[in-house]
């Protein structure tokens, strides 16, 4: 080429330095490049598939069995086929995009009760048997009484039989030094079951604080008899009780037709349980018998004092 040519005029080179020659070295670095940029996507994209394959891949789990140790045969017979591993089987591998199975829930896990604890055991219950009473007797209900703390008396509650049924007019004013019947006050209100009721009879402060009268009960037929129980508002009275089985009570109290059936004896408290001798003879008539009021019964000739029999009670024996 002359000094003047920048390219050739037959093969179209340029000459050293000119633009063209320029432009050919650039393009080569920039194919070079290209090369270079192709060669690392296509070792990404390599590398990605390789990824993403391996990670598809379910592992498989092996499962190790402990061998039991040879047993020594006898001479002469056969050996014992070699213990044969079983077959794992693969997990089947899910399906991309596919439904998952519903989850099975767990069985619950049963509860073992612990050893030594205690356990209560239901009591057994006895059913309560009757026996029948024997033909042609009769039994008497028992019922719990009061304690009595009086003289004579009981120390401690004790079941004894109920107290006998009495007539409405068994009870009447025994008064056989004849005193003036306005001096007493309803004998039936000492047999009618209320304590809040009262026979009551007048003390004469002329005399007092003797009395000499009572309460009499009619059984109207002859009775065994084990205990009185009295019940009195006025404490601190002197009692005795008596016994009669004659067809009529008798007109005084000195009678021989009266039998005993207690010492003398001041009731201290409110009620008292007087237990009765002679509980093997019958008896139809019985009086308690007044002999001395308390002193603070003893009143005035204006205003006079009185006794009083709330409730009186007897009871058959056991």
């Amino acid at each position: 080429m002359d000094a003047e040519q920048d390219w050739c005029l037959r093969c179209g080179a340029g000459a050293p330095g000119s633009l063209q020659a320029d432009s050919h070295h650039w393009r080569s670095i920039a194919a070079v490049l290209s090369a270079v940029a192709l060669l690392v996507a296509g070792a990404a994209v390599a590398a990605y598939a390789a990824l993403s394959k391996s990670s598809t891949k379910p592992r498989r789990a092996v499962a190790t069995l402990a061998q039991a140790p040879a047993v020594p045969s006898a001479p002469g017979a056969a050996a014992p086929p070699p213990p044969t591993t079983p077959a794992t089987p693969t997990p089947a591998t899910p399906k991309l995009g596919a439904p998952a199975a519903p989850l099975v829930p767990l069985a619950k896990t049963p509860k073992i009760p612990l050893t030594g604890a205690a356990t209560k055991t239901p009591a057994s219950k006895t059913p309560a048997t009757t026996t029948p009473a024997a033909s042609g007797t009769t039994t008497t209900p028992t019922a719990s009484t009061k304690t009595s703390t009086g003289s004579g008396s009981n120390t401690s509650a004790e079941k004894q039989p109920a107290a006998l049924v009495l007539d409405t007019n068994a009870a009447s004013t025994y008064n056989p030094s004849s005193y003036p019947a306005s001096n007493f006050g309803d004998p039936s209100l000492a047999i009618d079951g209320e304590t809040s009721t009262a026979w009551t009879a007048k003390v004469d402060p002329s005399v007092a604080p003797r009395m000499a009268e009572g309460i009499l009960i009619d059984l109207k037929t002859a009775q065994r008899l084990s205990a009185l129980v009295l019940t009195t508002s006025t404490p601190g009275m002197t009692v005795q009780v008596y016994g009669s089985a004659s067809h009529a009570a008798p007109s005084s109290i000195t009678d021989p037709a009266w039998v005993r059936l207690s010492g003398v004896l001041v009731d201290k408290k409110r009620s008292l349980r007087v237990p009765l001798a002679q509980s093997k003879h019958a008896f139809r008539f019985v009086s308690l018998w007044i002999s001395a009021a308390p002193a603070s019964a003893v009143g005035t000739p204006a205003r006079p004092g009185h006794v009083s029999v709330n409730e009186l009670e007897l009871f058959p024996p056991r």
